[in-house]
């Protein structure tokens, strides 16, 4: 039973972190690519200028990036107490009924 909860939980989070790729991080690659071809179409800038060039056009995604992995890291020690909570519930009730 355990099992089949932590499989519909893996499946959800799969699902939720493959929409949000589709729908939000493909747009924002997209935008940093197109952004960054800009910056290396510039004949006038310097390497150096360009280097920081792309990276302020990889700030977003990064940024984007971090809050997502932040928010399943999160998720992910929630998830970790609640799963320690219930065995400790479950085992408080076993014992509690055994002893009667």
């Amino acid at each position: 039973m355990a099992e089949a909860a932590q499989g519909r939980v893996q499946e959800a989070v799969e699902s939720m972190v493959q929409g949000l790729e589709r729908e939000r991080i493909r747009g924002m690659q997209g935008a940093m690519f197109r952004c960054s071809a800009q910056c290396c179409e510039n004949s006038t800038a310097s390497m150096q200028q360009v280097q920081q060039c792309i990276e302020r056009c990889h700030a977003p995604l990064a940024r984007a990036q971090a809050i997502v992995t932040g928010e399943l890291e999160h998720f992910q020690d929630r998830l970790s107490r609640c799963t320690l909570h219930c065995n400790d519930k479950a085992r408080d009730a076993l014992e509690a009924g055994g002893g009667e």
